[in-house]
């Protein structure tokens, strides 16, 4: 088929339909952050390049052809976490993923530990609350949380409310920073956390609050988050962050949510 100078064929429609879906992912994945201004932005300049090169400006052409070759490297740098969470949904849906007999055979022994462990961390959430002293608790799901692990304490012990309890205490050298809990087991103490920093994150909250969004959008973690001021119970999932949670529904939630096989939030 011809249009106007141009020779299209199915393949040529097929690999436009391709790459504004690609793209369309990319924005997606991006929207609401920085890092959404920097994709834009790269994408007006590739379309410049493309028209530069059209009109045969060859110095120009040369000048931002370089420019693209950095900026490819430079945007692999900026959209790391981007890049991690496309892969890992790409991932979610894998045979194996989604393969109910290989969970059951690899899978259900530490999920079992997961959920044994949960009463505990909810009986140490709700006196933490109640003593607002804060808190930020980590639950793994999937993903390997060893170099926020390793910004911490190590720990490796059993997870028992008493101990929950007197890390957050006030006068702990561990107070501060959140508690990682992998495979029903308390590994570190005092971590550091990724902070959400995107447009869309309230003014209004804490550190506590954002470093809970920030591991959840980097994560497939789910983040229970205590606020010393009001001792409120939140959980964070999935870059959102869900407030106020009563604590008859703060098991099942939790419960729910690493039973699930997608990462959404249970409402």
């Amino acid at each position: 088929m011809r249009v106007g100078f141009l020779n299209i064929n199915w393949a040529d429609v097929l690999d436009v339909f391709l790459v504004s879906v690609l793209l369309y992912q990319v924005y997606t994945l991006v929207r609401g952050s920085i890092a959404s201004r920097v994709f834009l932005g790269y994408l007006f300049v590739y379309v410049f390049y493309l028209v530069v090169k059209g009109l045969g400006l060859g110095l120009l052409t040369a000048i931002l052809q370089y420019f693209m070759g950095v900026g490819a490297v430079a945007l692999i740098v900026i959209f790391q976490q981007e890049i991690r969470r496309f892969l890992l949904i790409i991932g979610k849906s894998t045979i194996y993923t989604n393969n109910g007999l290989l969970k059951k055979v690899l899978g259900n022994s530490v999920l079992d530990l997961k959920v044994k462990n949960l009463k505990e961390i909810v009986d140490a959430s709700k006196t933490i609350a109640a003593n607002f002293t804060g808190a930020l608790i980590v639950v793994n799901k999937r993903d390997d949380l060893s170099k926020y692990v390793e910004t911490g304490e190590l720990l490796d012990s059993r997870v028992s409310k008493p101990l929950l309890v007197s890390l957050f205490n006030q006068y702990s050298e561990l107070h501060d920073g959140a508690v990682i809990i992998v495979d029903g087991v308390l590994k570190a103490a005092r971590c550091v956390l990724p902070v959400a920093d995107g447009v869309d994150v309230p003014s209004s909250l804490g550190f506590r609050h954002r470093a809970a969004m920030g591991m959840s959008e980097a994560t497939d973690a789910i983040v229970i988050v205590i606020s010393e001021q009001t001792g409120k119970i939140s959980l964070a999932v999935e870059g959102q962050l869900h407030s106020n949670i009563p604590y008859t529904e703060l098991e099942n939630r939790i419960e729910e949510y690493l039973n699930s096989d997608v990462q959404r939030m249970p409402q």
